[in-house]
């Protein structure tokens, strides 16, 4: 599409653009046939996003935003197995506010990989392929997520 790899900017903008593609050409088949309506971008089943992940030029940020144009979420994205608790709930978080606001399924599949750290690679074996562990941000989210709650749906109008 003329991005060097994904992860360099205009990637979510390509994959905005392929996914509505997909979505129109599936609702003009979907009369006959099922199958695939939308793009999916699991990081340890794609050798394109293994190597930019690998490279360091697709970040959990990049993949972040890319969510709120793809079919899905955050997909099988390998972390550092100490990441605490309150990080990944913070992301998690940070995904249902995604799905939330923009009225769309979102999902969550980070691995926390105990024993393993930035660089290194997590191997999970056929389909789901390997992952190379990429960092996460060492700001602390823990007085948020101990605040508990919920993502509020947004208002849809401020007319009676």
């Amino acid at each position: 599409m003329g991005i060097e790899r994904v992860g360099a900017p205009g990637s979510t903008a390509a994959l905005a653009l392929l996914n509505d593609a997909m979505k129109k050409g599936g609702a003009f088949a979907s009369s006959y046939v099922g199958g695939l309506s939308g793009a999916f971008i699991p990081v340890s089943e794609d050798q394109g996003m293994i190597r930019a992940a690998r490279e360091g030029v697709l970040s959990i940020e990049k993949l972040e935003a890319m969510t709120a144009v793809c079919s899905v979420g955050l997909d099988m994205i390998a972390i550092p197995g100490d990441t605490s608790a309150e990080t990944i709930s913070a992301i998690i978080a940070d995904e249902a506010a995604i799905g939330v606001i923009n009225n769309k399924t979102t999902a969550v599949r980070l691995i926390p990989v105990p024993g393993k750290k930035v660089g290194d690679t997590a191997h999970f074996g056929g389909l789901l392929g390997e992952a190379p562990i990429i960092p996460v941000s060492k700001l602390s989210s823990k007085e948020f997520i101990d605040r508990g709650g919920r993502i509020p749906a947004p208002n849809q109008g401020m007319k009676n």
